[in-house]
Order: C-alpha cells, then sequence, then structure tokens
C-alpha cells in the first residue's frame, strides 16, 4: 500500500535506490579559451553578416588609421546565394559623414584587395557613434647595442623604410652572434 500524501496516517512506501550506470564525461579534453574564442566570434560574426570576422579586427589595417577612427564596418551584406557584389554597411561618425562619402571608391578597392576578389560593390553610411580601435600598445624592445657587422652595414643604410631597416639590422646582428660562437 502507498502513501497518499494527501491523506494523513499511511504509511510511506520504501523504494530501492537503483545505482547511476556512469557515464562517460562529455566534451573531451580542456581547450583554452584562445582555442575557443575564434569559434564563439565566427558565429556571432557570421549572424551579424560578416563572413570574414579579420575584416573587422584588422580593419585598421585596410583602411588605415585615420578613416579607421571615424568609420567601422557593421556587416557586408550579400546577394542571395553569392559571396561578391556586396554592400558593406559602414557605421560613421556624423561629423565625418561627407569626407567618408569622398573616399568610398578608395575604401571599397582596399576591401576588395584585402579579400582578394571583388567582394564588395557598393557602400552604405549609417551616422552614429565609432568605437575607436584598439591601438597595439606593447612595449618594443630597446635596440640592441652589438653593432652590426661591417659587411652588412653599408648594405642596410639604403632601405628607406625604418621599420624595415630595423628588422633587417635585426636578423644582421643576430646572424652575426651565431658566427661569432662558432
Amino acid at each position: 500500500m502507498e502513501r497518499d500524501p494527501k491523506k494523513p496516517g499511511t504509511k510511506p512506501v520504501t523504494r530501492a535506490v537503483t545505482p547511476r550506470q556512469y557515464e562517460r564525461p562529455r566534451g573531451g579534453a580542456a581547450r583554452s579559451v584562445a582555442e575557443l574564442m575564434p569559434e564563439v566570434g565566427r558565429t556571432a560574426f557570421r549572424r551579424f553578416g560578416f563572413i570574414q570576422s579579420s575584416v573587422v579586427t584588422r580593419w585598421p589595417e585596410i583602411v588605415g588609421a585615420r578613416h579607421a577612427r571615424v568609420c567601422s564596418p557593421e556587416a557586408i551584406r550579400f546577394p542571395p546565394g553569392e559571396k561578391s557584389n556586396g554592400i558593406l554597411e559602414l557605421v560613421v561618425v556624423p561629423a565625418h559623414a561627407p569626407l567618408i562619402s569622398h573616399v568610398i571608391p578608395e575604401i571599397i578597392e582596399r576591401v576588395n584587395r584585402f579579400f582578394g576578389y571583388s567582394a564588395v560593390a557598393r557602400v552604405k553610411l549609417r551616422q552614429g557613434a565609432v568605437k575607436p580601435p584598439v591601438e597595439d600598445r606593447r612595449p618594443t624592445a630597446p635596440p640592441s647595442l652589438k653593432p652590426i657587422p661591417v659587411e652588412l652595414g653599408d648594405s642596410l643604410r639604403d632601405i628607406g623604410d625604418p621599420e624595415l631597416r630595423a628588422v633587417l639590422e635585426s636578423l644582421a646582428r643576430s646572424l652575426g652572434n651565431n658566427n661569432e660562437d662558432k
């Protein structure tokens, strides 16, 4: 006879507890957050119209730092079933909208060069607040005090790009250090 909770005076029925079966842990090995973020971001970007999330993350490289401060990509809309001739939707600071409207052909060319094909055919501007791009504030290594090998030093002076010259000088110093060790 089972006990009815609504009727007082009945005896409780005891039931046997069955042991739980072993379940295999789900998900496999633990993964770092850095491994998961591209997947999470990719899903969110696709939902809002971006096939390639790197357009947003590399926007200052694509259009330049000056334009990236006043405009940012919002979405790329493609015709149904196609991945070319899309419409790039930009958010622009209201005071800079006339300037950006004059450089739209340049922005289209740079975005298409980034994709490697004619991905964008038109640009649609929307005025609004633009979050300034995150500047890379990594500390730079101090220049090495070791001299550049003489045979390489003269050829590096002709290089006009200071960043390229600094990288090549660093490479020359490290090659010079390896040769001294032998």
